[in-house]
């Protein structure tokens, strides 16, 4: 069933998309799958490396991902019974770098130097606000749009008022642009700056290889590199030090260590995600 009107091929990839961050931006789950990356953990074993959850939070978290086909319980026995990766919740780690790298890029900087699954974490609670992929996406394929015009587009059975809650939210997080009221929408830079983030999301979705997201149709970039090569963690790995790169100003990107980007050891209990967007709070 059509949920915009854009064509079907396109409004299909959206949905898709759409899908796939709500699997992931639940609070933790990004965090439980980091916790995974490694070979297949009994319950107690993942527990222990998401120390924070409180009693009755990890096994319904699990649930969802199992129903979502991130991760497989497998029961060796009645006493024995281990939850790892599936191939689908494997192929998505790589997909996290290509976040990080945006937000290192985008999102404003915070007081604090921040871990990668901060950033990951800011960064989902933007690109999941209600109707953002369907407005980002016309904005990106269209250029400059009216919001009657997006309204018609991506809520076409909704009264057309209905779309300037989410336009402005998305102008307050900093990825659409405007001169004011009664004047057209457009990609700020950092919503220009979304290509390969929704580029990675869409490939994954779609059960196709990462290196197809440089050919997004919408927001690929013929003659891209390819993508990053799979990276997979097969050890428990240290908690970061408090200064953990980030990038500050117009320095360099650092280049980004394994155990800063997926470290799911921490010994403190995390800090919950920011409420991210073009400024942070």
């Amino acid at each position: 069933m059509a949920i915009t009107a854009l064509p079907p091929d396109t409004d299909a990839d959206i949905a898709r998309v759409t899908e796939a961050l709500a699997m992931i931006t639940p609070r933790w789950n990004v965090r439980i799958l980091l916790a995974l990356s490694g070979p297949p953990l009994r319950y107690s074993e993942l527990a222990g490396k998401v120390s924070w959850l409180q009693n009755g939070q990890l096994h319904p978290k699990l649930k969802s991902l199992c129903d979502a086909g991130l991760v497989q319980r497998t029961e060796h026995s009645s006493r024995h019974v281990t939850y790892g990766h599936t191939d689908r919740g494997a192929a998505l780690l790589p997909v996290l770098p290509v976040i990080v790298t945006w937000a290192e890029e985008h999102l404003e900087k915070a007081d604090r130097p921040l871990l990668a699954i901060e950033q990951i974490e800011d960064s989902l609670t933007l690109l999941t606000r209600r109707h953002a992929a369907a407005i980002l996406w016309v904005l990106k394929s269209r250029g400059e749009v009216s919001g009657r015009a997006l309204a018609r587009i991506v809520m076409p059975s909704s009264d057309w008022t209905n779309v300037y809650p989410p336009l402005r939210q998305l102008v307050a997080d900093g990825l659409v642009d405007t001169e004011g009221i009664g004047q057209p929408y457009r990609l700020s830079v950092a919503g220009e700056g979304l290509g390969p983030v929704f580029g990675a999301l869409s490939a994954w979705s779609s059960g196709q290889p990462l290196s197809h997201a440089a050919q997004h149709p919408v927001w690929g970039r013929p003659g891209a590199a390819p993508a990053p090569k799979q990276w997979v963690s097969n050890q428990s790995l240290p908690a970061p030090a408090a200064s953990s790169p980030v990038r500050v100003g117009g320095a360099s990107r650092p280049t980004w260590q394994n155990r800063d980007l997926f470290s799911h050891t921490a010994t403190a209990r995390p800090m919950a995600a920011l409420a991210a967007g073009g400024p942070r709070r």
